[in-house]
């Protein structure tokens, strides 16, 4: 593995207001030695898929407290193509259903982490997925 960094965009995405939990995993992600940029609140999915492009990021996380992750996730994905920047890996946390996990799975979101996922095992993830691409 090379000393690269692993480049990280954390966007919340859509009206959601709650971003506590995504600067706490923003902070957990520069503690482990990667580079994370936070979009901040608010963020609609075309710009947080612009600047996932401009940064050339290897990772897009995304915040949803919301309960609109599927249509949110679907947007990004559709766009993530359009860009064909298909090669980063996309992860989602926040109040994700058990029941919807596989609908995000079967749209390219590699990792779904709800709420009380732990850091370790966020962190671990991405080290692996991005360290196969």
């Amino acid at each position: 593995m090379t000393d690269k960094k692993i480049r990280v965009l954390l966007a919340k995405p859509g009206l959601d207001g709650h971003d506590r939990g995504a600067k706490v995993v923003a902070h957990a992600l520069r503690d482990a030695g990667m580079e994370v940029i936070y979009t901040g609140l608010h963020q609609p999915v075309p710009s947080i898929v612009k600047q996932a492009v401009q940064e050339d990021v290897d990772v897009i996380g995304l915040s949803i407290m919301s309960g609109a992750h599927v249509p949110i996730c679907r947007k990004l994905m559709s766009l993530i193509k359009e860009e064909n920047f298909d090669g980063v890996l996309v992860v989602v946390g926040g109040v994700i259903p058990n029941k919807d996990v596989p609908v995000l799975k079967e749209m390219g979101i590699e990792g779904v982490f709800p709420g009380g996922s732990s850091f370790e095992e966020i962190v671990k993830f991405i080290r692996e997925r991005v360290s196969r691409r």
